[in-house]
């Protein structure tokens, strides 16, 4: 009895299902007191952008408002927001992300 338990479990096992996590998009919003340069050097620690790929960044945030720093899991773009946010914070800018589901997820 105790090896068709387990044959049972296997075929219920092969049955299920994995699904992809959700992703989403981390934006940072421009304002009117953070600096450039901090804005590069957020893209850059927390990012891994490159100086080039962080300053085309940085100028996009500039001129249309925001710009996107990267796509991650739910935990990670939290995770993301919170490090900007207390650099910010730390370096007495008012520099703000948001999260935003990638277009076709939940």
């Amino acid at each position: 009895m105790a090896q068709d338990q387990s044959q049972s479990d296997l075929n219920i096992d092969d049955q299920l299902k994995t699904k992809e996590p959700s992703l989403y998009k981390v934006l940072l919003l421009n304002d009117d007191f953070t600096t450039q340069d901090f804005v590069i050097k957020v893209l850059t620690q927390y990012f891994y952008k490159s100086e080039d790929e962080a300053f085309k960044i940085m100028v996009k945030v500039h001129n249309e408002g925001k710009g996107l720093a990267g796509i991650f899991t739910k935990d990670m773009a939290e995770t993301k927001m919170y490090l900007v946010h207390q650099a910010a914070k730390e370096n007495q800018f008012p520099l703000k992300c948001i999260m935003e589901p990638l277009e076709g997820e939940d």
